[in-house]
């Protein structure tokens, strides 16, 4: 890596990820742009050189230093390269896919980025046709736009992952396979050396590699950001946790935003079969605290078709909630799930859910009802420090970044 510019960096975006990677390397880009001008005016400043002068120092040793980094125009201001390979992705007609890396990355640090939720149409053959893929067509192409990079010299291979597969298959209760770990071994094998994703379902998955190394990444800071902005909706705050398996997450919102915690307990009929948000083997909630008359906030790192999340909803106004938000980490929002929150929201059973673009949707983010919220940022950020061997732990614990903007707010 040169001085200025990330020169041996190259992003690769999987049909399905290239929305999330686009804006991921416009925040790279941006960051990197703006450390060279603060680099710049450090320098010119201490050694008592013009601006100019500076820069055309640092790009004659950034070309000198790697000679593919070809960072100058005829102006002299920083220009950084776009980062992004070229790929072609072909999709044949008993289903098989293929990946084509169309420039060099031997000896490059590859980033390949893939939303494996992506549920709408993406382009193959040179974009000339279209399909609509699943999970397990996603999770193909990363497999084979691995063995790609590998085959083509790269240097470290990292694979971005806003959702990890197969997450809530992380443990046996009867004669079951453990796919959420069989899935990282499969990269692990393939010769991936890293996975970034967004709040793991379970902490378990990450102890299940031998060399593999996995980065699990929270929204918390960025939800919180977007909260705070609902105008008067600190006050009278109660935090209230959607089920027992969210009581770490909720706990750290309530102690971080210094409320009152309350939980919801689910009574299941094992008898009945969940098929949907409607029809779902949830008989009863009970509530261990007071919501009576204040604006409740619910966090869960996942929402499927949405049916305990309506339920607790439900309840909540049943025992006199007032406002009631709901932030998701992962917001799949399954088969007719945006229907059913349309429904509930006309009944007033909720004010707004806060989910991040960690799934890429079209429909949703149109609602009055949905904040989207960009966490594109802070992957770039741990991108850029991975591939600059910096410090991740202010990023990965964020507590203090919290605390300041609340003190600020």
């Amino acid at each position: 890596m040169t001085y200025s510019n990330p020169a041996n960096l190259a992003i690769i975006a999987c049909p399905g990820g290239e929305n999330f990677a686009d804006k991921l390397i416009k925040h790279l880009v941006k960051g990197y742009a703006r450390n060279f001008e603060r680099s710049v005016a450090d320098m010119s400043r201490r050694f008592t050189m013009s601006s100019d002068l500076v820069r055309d120092n640092i790009h004659f040793i950034n070309e000198i230093t790697d000679s593919t980094a070809r960072i100058t125009d005829q102006s002299g201001k920083y220009c950084q390269s776009s980062l992004k390979v070229p790929v072609h992705f072909f999709y044949f007609a008993n289903g098989e896919i293929k990946a084509e890396i169309q420039d060099s990355i031997r000896g490059q640090d590859v980033y390949i980025v893939q939303d494996i939720e992506n549920h709408y149409p993406v382009n193959f053959n040179g974009a000339n046709t279209q399909y609509i893929l699943s999970v397990n067509d996603h999770l193909m192409t990363v497999f084979v736009t691995v063995d790609a990079a590998k085959q083509a010299g790269a240097k470290q291979i990292t694979v971005v992952l806003p959702i990890y597969p197969y997450s809530r298959q992380h443990k046996k209760k009867g004669r079951e396979g453990l796919t959420a770990s069989r899935v990282g071994k499969i990269l692990e094998f393939l010769g991936v050396d890293r996975i970034i994703t967004l709040d793991l379902h379970s902490r378990e998955i990450a102890n299940s590699f031998n060399t593999l190394l996995l980065e699990n990444l929270h929204a918390s800071y960025q939800i919180i950001r977007q909260l705070i902005k609902l105008p008067g909706i600190l006050e009278n705050l109660v935090v209230v946790s959607p089920d027992t398996g969210a009581v770490d997450r909720n706990k750290f919102y309530a102690t971080t935003l210094k409320k009152p915690l309350a939980l919801l307990y689910k009574e299941r009929d094992y008898s009945q079969v969940s098929k949907d948000a409607v029809e779902n083997n949830i008989a009863d909630m009970k509530l261990l605290g007071n919501v009576e008359r204040k604006t409740v906030f619910m966090a869960d790192d996942m929402l499927g078709t949405g049916g305990t999340l309506l339920k607790a909803m439900a309840s909540l106004k049943e025992k006199g909630a007032g406002k009631v938000i709901a932030a998701i980490s992962l917001p799949l929002f399954s088969g007719d799930a945006v229907t059913y929150f349309d429904e509930a929201y006309r009944k007033g059973l909720f004010y707004r859910i806060i989910g991040t673009n960690a799934i890429y949707h079209e429909e949703v983010i149109k609602r009055d009802w949905y904040i989207n919220v960009n966490i594109t940022g802070l992957f770039a950020q741990i991108i850029a420090r991975l591939h600059q061997n910096l410090s991740l732990g202010s990023l990965l614990d964020n507590r203090n970044n919290i605390e300041r903007l609340l003190i600020e707010n």
